[in-house]
């Protein structure tokens, strides 16, 4: 083989070598595989924007509404017997619940802590709804357990327990 031949092909060993080892320690940035998800943990301002987005769902239809809750999901619903379980029966649900027009706001809110890529949010809310001719507050109490989908990589309500706060007993 010729010596300019040899320097040729010496040229492209040394530039396959190279590009080789640069694909060997290519950032994670390059690679097709999804990058594992740090643990979430719940916060107040995660647990805050979470309610602030299954809220607006309420303005929306129930499909939006279920898009909050993971396929699987429980609800035990506030006007409502229960448990309903899975998008199908919390769908039937929320049909119902919409054509009152509520709008809901927290009144208190406890963060539980719990495991990674999970979080639990409890407290009392009041709903605004449409009943008769006006709108009435309708205090309730609430717990929301959340998952962390990482290949979602967004939270999911997995359990929703809402219950009609009691009334304050009357003096005797």
């Amino acid at each position: 083989m010729k010596h300019s031949a040899r320097m040729y092909v010496r040229g492209y060993a040394i530039a396959a070598v190279a590009f080789v080892a640069v694909l060997a320690n290519a950032p994670e940035a390059w690679s097709r595989a999804p990058k594992a998800v740090r643990c979430q943990q719940m916060t107040e301002a995660v647990a805050k924007a979470l309610f602030e987005e299954w809220n607006k769902t309420l303005q929306q239809n129930p499909d939006a509404v279920v898009r909050t809750y993971t396929p699987d999901a429980v609800l035990l619903p506030t006007f409502e017997n229960g448990p309903l379980i899975g998008s199908s029966q919390i769908r039937g649900y929320f049909v119902h619940f919409l054509e009152q027009h509520p709008v809901g706001r927290i009144d208190t809110r406890a963060i539980i802590p719990a495991n990674c890529n999970m979080g639990v949010v409890a407290g009392l809310y009041t709903f605004t709804v449409n009943e008769g001719p006006g709108r009435v507050d309708k205090p309730a109490r609430y717990t929301y357990v959340y998952t962390y989908k990482q290949d979602l990589r967004r939270w999911l309500i997995s359990h929703h327990h809402s219950s009609a706060q009691p009334k304050k007993a009357e003096p005797k």
